[in-house]
């Protein structure tokens, strides 16, 4: 597919000073190539650490397009990564199929370590959950965390394997709690802490976001209508220094449901209550159908009718490894500062 490797090649020449300055700042996870905006709809490939996680979404990658991406950026890189590739255009998305090409090595699929912002992460090519474990279009408010949480306590809320409360814990924050409904997710946020031994021991609870975040806040809890309430963990009601909210697109519970879509403030409001004045909350949306500026406008109104008013709004946008041709990526960062 001389397309594809011409792309692939654009790609690579684009990222050079990028890729330059992550070296230098103790980083090797990273995208290598942005399909959606670079050539190959559906495609792309991820550095992390010493492993390539090449991932189709659309339709399978072909056999000499496989092997000719992962020489090509071997060949870019000067290393030899460790390739795994995941198809995830069907049904049952991780099929290494009988072509040996299709079938990672041992080794790729070991327990590895990439590198962000310095610190060190767990990295599975293969794990019982369908995404990496680190969003890497995530690094620049990681950083942002990171740079801005000496001396304050951080609510890491959605934490997923915990990469934001790391920072936050890097940085010299006095207090880190992440907090994340899935277990699995908080075993590797508890790896993540290990491997970086030199840090503070963060916090970590498992629950329901409505319970928990409605509690911090003040607020009663509520079932949904024809539910009753689960067990979930009680927690004193109190405000953070500064509050990360990172929530997927769409998920149900017993307690309340998450769509980014139609109802982001049901989400936003308790967050806001649990950030403390002067304090500082980040709040991210990942859908691509929304705009910018209609959700920037949303998530002001909601604050102001709190009572709570934000003084400073700042958009952070995901880095040149994420382009966007329009200048409108599908994730997007406010921080908010009250």
């Amino acid at each position: 597919m001389p397309s594809l490797d011409q792309a692939l090649r654009a790609a690579l020449d684009a990222r050079q000073p990028l890729l330059a300055e992550l070296h230098t700042q103790g980083t090797d996870c990273y995208r290598l190539f942005h399909g959606s905006q670079e050539g190959a709809s559906g495609l792309t490939a991820d550095r992390y650490g010493a492993q390539l996680l090449v991932q189709s979404f659309h339709q399978p990658l072909e056999r000499d397009d496989l092997l000719a991406l992962h020489a090509t950026i071997n060949q870019h890189l000067g290393d030899e990564l460790l390739l795994v590739y995941n198809d995830r255009s069907q049904g049952n998305s991780r099929i290494d199929r009988s072509d040996p090409v299709y079938q990672a090595e041992p080794a790729a699929l070991d327990d590895l370590v990439g590198h962000e912002w310095g610190l060190n992460y767990r990295v599975r090519g293969r794990h019982p959950g369908q995404d990496p474990l680190l969003f890497l279009d995530l690094r620049n408010a990681r950083g942002w965390v990171k740079a801005h949480s000496a001396g304050r306590a951080v609510l890491n809320l959605f934490a997923y394997t915990c990469g934001v409360g790391l920072c936050a814990a890097a940085g010299g924050a006095r207090e880190v709690v992440n907090l994340d409904f899935a277990e699995g997710n908080l075993a590797v946020g508890r790896e993540n802490g290990a491997l970086n031994p030199t840090l503070p021991t963060m916090q970590f609870i498992q629950s329901d976001y409505f319970p928990a975040i409605r509690q911090l806040a003040g607020l009663p809890i509520t079932a949904r209508r024809g539910h009753k309430l689960p067990h979930y963990p009680r927690l004193a009601a109190r405000q953070f220094d500064l509050v990360f909210l990172d929530p997927p697109a769409w998920a149900k519970s017993a307690f309340g449901t998450v769509d980014l879509l139609r109802d982001y403030q049901s989400l936003l409001k308790p967050a806001i209550l649990a950030t403390a004045a002067n304090g500082t909350l980040i709040c991210c949306n990942n859908l691509a159908k929304v705009a910018l500026a209609d959700w920037r406008d949303q998530v002001l109104r909601c604050a102001e009718k709190l009572g709570r008013p934000v003084r400073d709004c700042q958009v952070l946008a995901p880095a040149a490894d994420f382009p966007s041709q329009d200048g409108q990526p599908p994730l997007k960062t406010l921080i908010l500062q009250f």
